[in-house]
């Protein structure tokens, strides 16, 4: 077999670079480990920034996301029992974000796939890159008992933290930066109207709290667990008694409960890998870094490498331009490092560490008061969070 672009991982990055490149008339294979049922079966994040929406309608792909998705202006932060809003448009120039699930964006890629006719290889098994340093670099990978090699001209990495791709590189050409969380995100999946038209990240005592929302009438909500906690030991009650504890009064009146239809506790992590390229090989999304959810950045990070790694390739295909291969590395990780430090700028400030000392403590409240109680510190989150811009490719 062969390709232009071999692309490693069937998840929202491959698929949104597979349908760039396609429309773009670039040869792609998709390979994904496991089947398309569970793919979809990922529970992820669901708000979008301005530009991955735009880049979705770039590839086709956004009719549903137009139709469906909610378009939100703002965000609440709920501090210790106030309410302060931040005014995403008017604090941006009119930039806002999409409440869209990564599932349904998922969806939309896998059916745009199956209708252009590109090729995607679910339930392939021991995939593995070679020759990545190589001009003739090519994968293989187990299917239905027997063994298939794809040569290529460039290898997409998309497979997530756990993947072969980064592990495909020589430890010793990378250098891994981490920071572990001492606590995780308790979510819960309902059936329930949300409890704000916007989403609250509550700041409290007892720990964070995120109220979310998929739809109108679904709603995703977390709270913050220590790291050791089991999903088991917490009932569908225990969940909403202490949702309501860490919600301003008048919200916690609002709440509509329900059975959960999923739950899960996620850990946090930050983690950035340098370099995100080896040869052909050039790592997207959670196979290159690892963000806390608190700034909803890691799907959107994702959607920015594809960006950057489409317009590369779309150079290189059409100009020739192969001397912008060796700049993806430094293009992407000028705006995930940004990316980073805000993911974990919000994570500090709204989280409880337990290890923090009274100093500490009243050392993150006044920050936190003084950003929220400027125009300059407002507008500083608001622009973070909308997305800062994509770097041009020149």
């Amino acid at each position: 077999m062969k390709t232009q672009v071999a692309i490693i991982g069937a998840g929202p990055a491959g698929l949104l670079l597979g349908q760039l490149l396609h429309n773009a008339g670039i040869d792609t294979l998709i390979v994904e480990r496991q089947t398309p049922e569970y793919v979809l079966g990922r529970i992820r994040a669901g708000v979008l920034e301005q530009g991955m929406v735009e880049l979705l309608r770039q590839a086709g792909v956004a009719r549903r996301m137009d139709r469906e998705g909610l378009v939100h202006d703002g965000f609440e932060l709920a501090l210790d029992g106030r309410l302060v809003h931040i005014d995403l448009k008017s604090l941006t120039a009119g930039k806002t974000v999409m409440v869209y699930g990564q599932t349904e964006v998922t969806r939309d890629l896998m059916a745009a796939r199956r209708e252009s006719g590109a090729q995607t290889i679910y339930a392939a098994r021991d995939v593995v890159p070679h020759g990545m340093k190589s001009d003739e670099p090519f994968i293989t990978f187990d299917k239905d008992g027997e063994t298939w090699r794809v040569d290529c001209d460039y290898i997409a990495g998309c497979d997530g933290f756990h993947g072969v791709a980064r592990q495909s590189i020589p430890a010793d050409c990378l250098k891994v930066f981490e920071r572990v969380y001492p606590f995780g995100w308790l979510g819960i999946l309902a059936d329930t109207p949300p409890v704000h038209d916007e989403l609250v990240y509550a700041r409290h005592e007892r720990g964070f709290a995120l109220c979310s929302m998929r739809s109108a009438t679904r709603t995703r909500y977390y709270l913050q667990v220590p790291a050791q906690e089991k999903v088991e030991d917490w009932s569908d009650q225990r969940f909403w008694d202490e949702l309501k504890k860490r919600l301003p009064p008048a919200l916690a009146e609002k709440l509509v409960t329900g059975p959960s239809i999923e739950k899960s506790i996620a850990p946090l992590r930050s983690f950035v890998v340098e370099p995100m390229q080896y040869g052909r090989l050039f790592l997207l999304g959670d196979a290159a870094h690892i963000v806390p959810p608190t700034g909803a950045k890691g799907l959107n990070l994702a959607a920015s490498d594809v960006s950057t790694l489409f317009n590369i390739l779309l150079k290189v295909y059409r100009e020739g331009r192969t001397d912008l291969l060796e700049k993806y590395s430094q293009i992407c990780l000028r705006r995930v490092w940004k990316a980073e430090r805000f993911s974990w700028w919000m994570t500090s400030m709204l989280h409880h560490f337990d290890e923090h000392d009274d100093f500490s403590q009243r050392i993150c409240a006044s920050e936190l008061d003084y950003f929220v109680n400027s125009e300059a510190g407002r507008k500083t989150i608001a622009e973070n969070y909308v997305g800062l811009p994509y770097e041009a490719i020149e």
